[in-house]
């Protein structure tokens, strides 16, 4: 096919997509059920791992939660057996390869294939870049990115064989956005939304049309996680709803998920706005939080 008939193909599939895309917001969004599912979380001893397995947990799916904090996980287990579901718990440090590979291989011989895997873990240290520490930008790398690809790798094999599966990977709205005082921890979340974008491409190339992928990116949420965070545009976002967005992006196949979904208006500003008028809006929001400041790290 020559470059002209290629361009008008190129045009009509965007004349289709934008009708499409207006069709669906008067259709009902079809969502899959979880029943059933063997779900994988890390970083489920607290937070939004926690609140993600009590939901997966009311849809009746089978529960596997990893934390390296024992007994978060066995608090959260016991909230989700009261709930019904059958859940197994293993402490595992997913900083660390040979453990996570060591406790996926267990998993799949003694539980089964995991169908639904939620790469949610994630640390951070709050300072400037000089004042941030060179094991602390290591362990941010380990857990938020080099962690993620570790556990998809012992569980997409399976996956792949069958067509079928889901792999969620919890990043943040600093996975788009650059923060002052955060320059390691959005180093991590970007290569974490690239590594979803990658992944969602290649299965794509790869024609595993059944392997579904969702990231979430959310801004602050108030888990402790950031101490004191404030902004004058937006709110701190309470654990609930960002685990109730994350969860209809699941069931509906959402490839991104944003938390608030304006973010998505503010990703294309960044694009299009002027360096100035960007500069001023974030003087505006004047985003806040604790944060180590010229504190020079020895190493």
């Amino acid at each position: 096919m020559n470059l002209f008939l290629e361009l008008l193909l190129f045009l009509a599939t965007l004349l289709y997509s934008y009708l499409e895309a207006f069709v669906k917001l008067f259709v009902p969004v079809r969502r899959k059920s979880v029943a059933g599912e063997l779900v994988l979380i890390t970083g489920a001893g607290h937070g939004v791992g926690r609140a993600t397995a009590l939901e997966f947990a009311k849809r009746h799916s089978r529960l596997v939660l990893w934390d390296i904090n024992k007994h978060g996980i066995e608090e959260t287990a016991a909230e989700c057996q009261k709930l019904g579901a059958t859940v197994q718990t293993f402490v595992v440090d997913c900083s660390k390869r040979e453990e996570i590979y060591s406790a996926a291989d267990k998993v799949k011989k003694d539980i089964g294939d995991v169908t639904v895997l939620v790469n949610n873990v994630g640390v951070i240290t709050a300072a400037d870049f000089l004042s941030t520490q060179d094991h602390q930008i290591e362990r941010m790398f380990e857990v938020n990115i080099l962690g993620h690809m570790w556990t998809t790798r012992a569980f997409l094999p399976v996956m792949m064989n069958n067509n079928y599966g889901h792999i969620v990977t919890v990043a943040s709205a600093a996975g788009h956005f650059v923060t002052p005082f955060m320059v390691a921890y959005c180093s991590s979340k970007f290569a974490a939304v690239g590594f979803h974008k990658a992944l969602t491409e290649e299965l794509s190339a790869l024609g595993k049309d059944g392997i579904k992928t969702t990231c979430l990116c959310p801004v602050f949420i108030n888990t402790g996680f950031v101490k004191n965070p404030s902004t004058r545009l937006g709110k701190i976002l309470e654990i609930e709803e960002v685990v109730q967005a994350l969860m209809e992006g699941i069931v509906t196949n959402q490839k991104m998920v944003f938390v608030p979904s304006n973010q998505s208006i503010a990703l294309l500003l960044e694009r299009v706005f002027p360096e100035r008028a960007l500069n001023f809006l974030k003087k505006m929001s004047e985003v806040k939080f604790d944060a180590v400041i010229g504190q020079r790290s020895t190493q």
